[in-house]
């Protein structure tokens, strides 16, 4: 399955906020739409950075509750591995695992386009075998 068939599945709505908001005002987004991270972006469209749950916690252990008041730039990932609507959700969800990865914006022309996580491309594989089984099944029975 490809990732654009999934974004057409989900939906290509992706949350976004700006590298100077804060770390609160991140948290607040977060758990507004029940995201597990944000593209950080200047525009909505191009990608400065990506940061999550994890970020945060990692970096409120690190520096303790003062990173709250602290601009979203300086917790977030600047290497984002993006992937365009052709890839293929397998190799995806290899990439994901391997690099420990939960989310991936999906760009078109270095243009953000939507996002996937871990949860959609495991969804996504789960429902190809549960096809490819009820085809084999068919199969069988004729």
């Amino acid at each position: 399955m490809l990732i654009g068939k999934i974004l057409q599945a989900k939906g290509s709505v992706v949350t976004t906020i700006r590298p100077d908001a804060t770390v609160t005002d991140l948290l607040g987004l977060l758990a507004e739409h029940n995201i597990g991270a944000a593209v950080v972006s200047e525009d909505g469209f191009s990608i400065v950075g990506i940061v999550s749950e994890r970020d945060i916690v990692r970096r409120l252990h690190e520096h303790g509750p003062g990173v709250l008041g602290a601009p979203v730039s300086s917790i977030m990932t600047t290497e984002v591995r993006t992937c365009s609507p052709d890839a293929n959700a397998d190799d995806l969800r290899q990439t994901m695992t391997t690099h420990r990865i939960r989310h991936v914006p999906v760009v078109t022309d270095r243009r953000l386009i939507g996002i996937v996580s871990i949860g959609d491309v495991v969804k996504s594989s789960i429902e190809t075998l549960e096809t490819e089984r009820a085809h084999l099944v068919d199969y069988l029975h004729r």
